[in-house]
């Protein structure tokens, strides 16, 4: 990386959510209590799964690996901030900032090719129930999440490399609390066209493409249920993809509220802060919406908690 008015960097400054050094221990005990609260939430929702047999089921699977996912995907930026704001510094070696990056987008693919699975999951019990224990077998369950773990990999994988090609000059901060990909991009002195083009088409195949397919899945899924006859029998239906659909909605309402408000009015210190949203509050969220609205989670979660208790 050395050419030119170039330079080989060894660093780059995370610059966080603020200067005010009054503020930096509220936001080491909020930032730090949210992700307690998403670990052992999201952990709770493991345990119950694999220990309760009525719930291994294809739904409660791709459930399971939801939360394990978002305990990894907070996992990857979380901590790291929190020792930046109790150490009081702002720095990250350039090797553990390409790591971050990758492993965030990683996750953050995964999770979307997760909540896009899952909403297959809930199209087939409603739409073609009597054909549901015949479609969604283990192994096609199994060969889904694979995809979706190769997919995600690859995605990550190649953005990193395209990184580790750019030249940096001396303006090495990071108006965020972690390597985002595309602050990071920004920062470069060498042409970064290619990085461009290859994150915008990977924004509209691997972001538009799974939530063009989680919305067919449920004008299906409406249209479906629409059709029962009775009441009871359309809460029933309802209420089997009510939490799946209240964590897509947050996931997506967040993440796209992120990007248009960015693009909208440019203005970094408020799209780190906003990146909270979709980043620390929906993954510590999801095991509440999952708990609270399905008794059969909430039934393994007692029965578990009981014998351990």
């Amino acid at each position: 990386m050395e050419s030119g008015n170039y330079t080989r960097i060894s660093e780059f400054l995370l610059m966080g959510f603020s200067e005010e050094p009054g503020l930096k221990p509220f936001l080491f005990g909020l930032f730090l209590s949210m992700y307690l609260v998403t670990v052992l939430g999201n952990l709770l929702i493991i345990l119950a799964v694999i220990s309760d047999s009525h719930l291994h089921t294809p739904m409660y699977f791709l459930l399971s690996n939801l939360s394990f996912v978002d305990i990894c995907f907070t996992s990857t930026t979380v901590p790291k901030m929190l020792l930046n704001i109790q150490t009081h510094s702002k720095v990250i070696i350039y090797e553990d900032c390409i790591t971050q990056m990758h492993f965030f987008l990683f996750f953050a693919g995964l999770d979307n090719f997760l909540l896009t699975v899952m909403a297959y999951d809930r199209f087939v019990a409603i739409c073609h129930p009597l054909h549901y224990t015949v479609i969604m077998k283990p192994w096609l369950c199994g060969l889904l999440v694979l995809v979706s773990w190769i997919i995600s990999a690859l995605n990550s994988l190649l953005h990193s490399l395209m990184v580790l090609r750019l030249s940096f000059c001396m303006d090495l901060e990071i108006p965020h609390f972690f390597c985002e990909l595309r602050e990071v991009v920004h920062l470069a002195c060498s042409d970064t066209f290619s990085n461009d083009m290859v994150m915008y088409f990977a924004s509209v195949l691997l972001g538009g493409g799974p939530l063009t397919g989680i919305l067919y899945s449920y004008c299906k899924i409406v249209s479906s249920i629409r059709g029962i006859s009775s009441a009871q029998g359309k809460y029933k239906a309802f209420s089997t993809c009510a939490s799946h659909l209240s964590v897509v909605s947050l996931f997506y309402g967040t993440s796209l509220g992120v990007y248009f408000s960015s693009a909208a009015t440019p203005n970094p210190r408020l799209s780190a802060t906003t990146s909270v949203m979709y980043s620390m509050v929906t993954p510590m969220l999801n095991p509440f919406i999952y708990s609270l609205r399905n008794k059969d989670i909430k039934g393994a979660l007692k029965r578990y908690l009981g014998w351990k208790l």
